[in-house]
């Protein structure tokens, strides 16, 4: 037997056939979209065919990747767009280019074929989620519109099976797009009063700062953090012993020099030259009770006694035991416990426009659920490195009502004047793109 010999009917209908298996067989939709604008070529011998989804071209033939800015990609989406515009985009049709405005046209001419089919995508409600925009030079007859037409629920059918949601730009109207855009607009714009965020702590307010009166070693520290003390109480004691021997050492000084003084004295009445001594040894004895009371006056301060009532403000009395310190050097604060303050240190790069009387939240680490209110009374106009390393202002506030215990820490969030949305929001990405590009 032979075999029969197939037409160009069987071939088409073969042909036809091959394309809806490849469509339907595709992974995921950028196989579905090679196959749309090159796989359906053959079939219908068009230069070129661009696919659209939301009104942007996703694939155009021969092509792997598309440039959204080419000239051709935007002449396609323009010319849909028109479509769109005219309520005929959703009806596969021989594209009339008079339908098109003048710029369209002319860059019809010289970017596409002369004859163009527009074939839409349609979701299960009949509603346009895409195209595809086929341009050749020879005429479309019927029954290759016919043929598209097929193709084209097929087309749609595997989209949706791979993407079965709509792209964004068509779940909403344009209508209901503009309006909120608009609401936005005008939401950006609405007064906000502009607020910041700083890490903060509870101090003392009008302590008694206790200091290092000499320089030497500390001994003990005679109280525990947060230890209530009247006025004498023993601070802090210094290791004394050099102190004590600079002190004899002294005190016998001054024994020898006035013995020697009373001796040349008793001589002075029979010796010239003793009698001559005489105001150099007692210049000698004036020296050396010096230095006595001022071995005395170190050993007197290796004692330091607390000058007022409060508390005992420091951090670990193990710190400071057997460390030397200089004079001056800060040891402790005695402050009262009723009287506290908020120190705040506000980043560089946080920094907005506050007054004197702002207003102060402080939120506890200890105690995030409730609030402290405060008022803002002192700001540094210079910024100076905190103890984590980073440039910060400090800011000082006062609390309203009874202040949280002297130590604690938590975040301060400072308000300042009232700004628009837009600039609440995009403040710090605005300053930073300044920084880097100097706009």
């Amino acid at each position: 037997m032979t075999a029969q010999v197939q037409g160009p009917a069987e071939r088409l209908f073969a042909q036809l056939l091959a394309l809806q298996s490849q469509a339907r067989a595709a992974a995921d939709v950028d196989s579905l979209a090679y196959v749309l604008v090159n796989d359906t070529q053959p079939l219908f011998g068009y230069r070129h065919a661009a696919l659209l989804i939301a009104g942007r071209v996703n694939a155009v033939t021969a092509i792997s990747r598309v440039e959204p800015h080419a000239p051709f990609v935007a002449f396609v989406e323009s010319a849909a767009s028109q479509l769109l515009a005219q309520g005929t985009s959703s009806k596969a049709q021989v594209v009339d280019a008079a339908v098109l405005d003048e710029q369209t046209r002319a860059d019809w001419q010289s970017l596409s074929a002369g004859s163009v089919f527009w074939l839409p995508l349609l979701d299960r409600d009949n509603a346009l989620f895409g195209g595809l925009w086929i341009a050749r030079e020879q005429p479309w007859s019927q029954a290759e519109q016919a043929l598209l037409l097929q193709l084209g629920d097929c087309y749609s059918h595997a989209w949706l099976a791979l993407q079965p949601r709509k792209p964004w730009r068509l779940r909403w109207p344009r209508k209901k797009i503009l309006a909120v855009a608009a609401a936005a607009s005008l939401l950006l714009l609405l007064p906000v009063r502009q607020s910041v965020l700083a890490p903060a702590e509870v101090v003392p307010l009008n302590g008694r700062v206790v200091v290092a009166p000499l320089d030497g070693v500390i001994g003990e520290i005679k109280v525990k953090p947060n230890q209530a003390v009247a006025p004498g109480d023993l601070l802090v004691s210094f290791d004394a012993t050099s102190l004590k021997a600079q002190a004899d050492v002294a005190e016998r000084s001054l024994d020898v020099a006035e013995a020697e003084l009373k001796s040349n004295a008793q001589r002075a009445f029979t010796d010239t030259e003793a009698k001559a001594r005489l105001d150099l040894l007692a210049a000698r004895v004036e020296q050396k009770r010096a230095e006595r009371d001022y071995a005395r006056e170190l050993l007197d301060r290796s004692e330091v006694r607390a000058e007022r009532t409060g508390i005992a403000v420091f951090a670990d009395a193990e710190y400071w035991t057997g460390r030397p310190v200089q004079t001056g050097e800060r040891l402790m604060e005695i402050a009262d416990p009723q009287q506290a303050e908020l120190r705040i240190e506000l980043a560089v790069g946080d920094a907005i426009d506050l007054a004197s009387g702002a207003e102060v939240v402080l939120f506890l680490d200890s105690d995030p659920l409730n609030r402290y209110s405060a008022q803002l009374r002192r700001l540094a106009y210079e910024a100076q490195t905190s103890a984590t390393g980073q440039l910060a202002y400090r800011l000082d506030a006062g609390f309203s009502a009874t202040p949280p215990r002297i130590g604690l820490r938590g975040t301060a969030k400072l308000f300042g004047h009232r700004v628009p949305l837009a600039l609440y929001l995009l403040r710090r990405p605005l300053a930073a793109l300044r920084q880097r590009l100097g706009l």
